[in-house]
């Protein structure tokens, strides 16, 4: 059981900050214009030398940057009760612990995979058809590896549910 927990803590430390450095910046696109290499983020674009706030609300990236927030607000509070469970914190005995850590790992993983969602599908279509010289950076690409680390630490904290709600029962002698 420990072992699923210490799993899904690491997983979801990893995912956290993966989460905090793509939300936080401005490397989700890069692209050519005028013979110049721009990158752009959820809160900023880039010229060479040279940043500029998103001062549109356009509302995909609106959608983007709340999702990305609310996923990262649910993974911390899950690594704060999966660290709880882990030491026996015995407030709230009322609720498993365990079960709630794997539950707000799995929405931060719904909200996270929603942005991305979202972002993907709105930057292909515009993008898309719009310019040939364009790609999805580092920032980006972070924040599916943040899908897929929030879902295993969902795994591991429900792995580790079912092995202390279900424990073996002994042999007979």
């Amino acid at each position: 059981m420990y072992s699923f927990m210490g799993g899904g803590l690491f997983c979801a430390g990893v995912g956290n900050i993966l989460l905090i450095v793509s939300t936080a910046t401005d490397y989700w696109m890069q692209y050519r214009h005028s013979n110049n290499f721009m990158h752009q983020g959820l809160w900023r674009y880039c010229t060479p030398g040279k940043c500029f706030t998103h001062t549109d609300s356009i509302a995909y990236w609106d959608a983007t940057r709340a999702f990305m927030i609310l996923s990262l607000l649910a993974c911390f509070f899950g690594i704060i009760i999966g660290i709880m469970a882990f030491i026996h914190y015995s407030t709230f005995d009322r609720f498993d612990k365990t079960f709630a850590a794997g539950t707000l790992f799995f929405i931060s993983c719904f909200f996270v995979f929603l942005a991305m969602a979202v972002y993907t599908g709105v930057t292909m279509n515009y993008y898309g058809k719009r310019y040939g010289s364009w790609r999805f950076s580092w920032s980006y690409i972070i924040g599916w590896v943040a899908v897929v680390l929030t879902f295993f630490s969902g795994i591991f904290y429900m792995c580790a549910y079912r092995m202390h709600e279900c424990p073996r029962n002994p042999a007979p002698h």
